[in-house]
């Protein structure tokens, strides 16, 4: 195991003095880049070949199915093979669909299967390259920093992402636009490949169902609890992304005021994990958690009064800050699950995490519906603090039975 700095404050640069993480930080920024590029060039293509805003939108949204069946099926794959080998084949898989989506004949519904089998292999590859991190990185704050690094990017190169699309767009032709995109999953491949170490395999000669990972994990009370911890707050945290386009339009907003809005809750995650990282230690992260993970969506009960463009920003930022509590949470999940079942782990979480973000925005949107946007989003507040108070209460608890157990032992 990589040996990396454990001072009580160590900061963002404990991770990158870490070659192989260097090489894996810059994999992952070209491999989101041109996963977002794709998606809206493969979004207007569809769109140019069917004029359909139906097919258009499913072309969008077709991430999400094969991503749940991806993560179940292929979890344990994680922890069987070693895991620059399953980054590298990740990638060129991708590198492959989107050459073939280059292709002037490639018809509408071969572009969809394409589409689709790039969302299958995402969460083999999050899950994997997440649980390789504490072999790169060990298991104590280099891992959690540079875990942090990797979702801040996922964050920013969203935000910044669209507008490259649209700016590519302008300049190339979409299928044009979706070979940058092979040629960034081509040179994470190589990036990963020639710089990353190879390392055996976890769980060698673990033949288990897909599904005995997802129950070994969620099996464990503390491990599940801790897998709540990050599903949950999720569902009802996207809830104002969601209905941000109405709710604007409702206070007469402009297409400027959104753009803002949507950029508030991403900008203050992005701050607050930089605050966590930066100026606190690893005692200092640990000790958040509880507080402000109970108060991280209290500032979406704004709402509550219809604020304007100015006291809601404020708000969004201040929800989105509070997520510097995730930090400390990555610490106790390292911790607490075994290194035979770190890729599983890993795989489920991601997983999880993104269907559950999807089931959030479908909830939201049929909840306004029937009641006001800001009756939703208020209720969404309450609702999810009630859930994660009783989750903390719930670690709480394991916390209480580990100790006991560790007493009983004489550890």
């Amino acid at each position: 195991m990589t040996a990396v700095s454990q001072s009580p404050r160590a900061g963002y640069g404990a991770a990158f003095r870490v070659r192989e993480f260097r090489a894996v930080f810059a994999a992952h920024l070209l491999s989101v880049l041109g996963l977002v590029v794709a998606e809206i060039s493969l979004t207007v293509l569809v769109f140019r070949l069917t004029g359909s805003p139906l097919m258009s939108a499913l072309t969008f949204a077709l991430g999400f199915l094969p991503h749940v069946l991806g993560g179940t099926l292929l979890a344990g794959v994680a922890d069987r093979v070693p895991a620059r080998r399953v980054l590298v084949v990740c990638d060129l898989l991708c590198a492959a669909c989107a050459t073939a989506m280059v292709l002037p004949g490639t018809p509408v519904a071969a572009l969809l299967v394409l589409r689709c089998a790039m969302a299958f292999v995402a969460p083999l590859f999050q899950g994997t390259r997440n649980a390789s991190l504490a072999d790169v990185l060990g298991r104590g704050q280099a891992y959690v920093l540079g875990r942090s690094l990797l979702r801040m990017v996922a964050q920013s190169a969203q935000l910044a992402g669209f507008g490259i699309g649209g700016v590519l767009l302008t300049v190339l032709a979409p299928r044009a636009a979706l070979g940058v995109t092979a040629g960034t999953f081509l040179a994470s491949a190589a990036l990963l490949r020639f710089g990353t170490r190879s390392r055996p395999a976890r769980a060698d000669g673990d033949r288990r169902s897909p599904l005995a990972g997802a129950r070994a994990v969620l099996g464990d009370r503390r491990m599940r609890a801790l897998t709540l911890m990050f599903w949950v707050p999720a569902v009802f945290t996207i809830a104002p992304e969601a209905l941000m386009a109405p709710y604007a339009a409702g206070i007469g907003s402009g297409t400027v005021a959104l753009g803002l809005l949507m950029c508030a809750l991403p900008v203050g995650t992005i701050a607050g994990e930089l605050w966590a990282g930066s100026a606190l230690g690893a005692a200092a992260r640990s000790r958040i958690v509880r507080p402000l993970a109970a108060a991280s969506l209290l500032p979406l009960l704004a709402y509550a009064v219809r604020p304007g463009v100015v006291p809601l920003l404020a708000a969004l930022l201040l929800a989105g800050l509070a997520h510097a509590y995730t930090l400390g949470l990555d610490q106790w999940y390292v911790d607490a699950v075994p290194e035979e079942l770190r890729g599983r782990a890993m795989t489920l979480l991601s997983t999880g995490l993104m269907t559950l973000q999807g089931v959030g925005m479908a909830l939201a949107g049929l909840a306004a519906e029937f009641f006001a946007v800001h009756t939703v989003v208020t209720g969404a507040a309450l609702l999810g603090t009630a859930c994660v108070l009783l989750l903390l209460r719930e670690l709480r608890a394991t916390e209480e039975r580990d100790g006991a157990d560790q007493h009983m032992t004489g550890r």
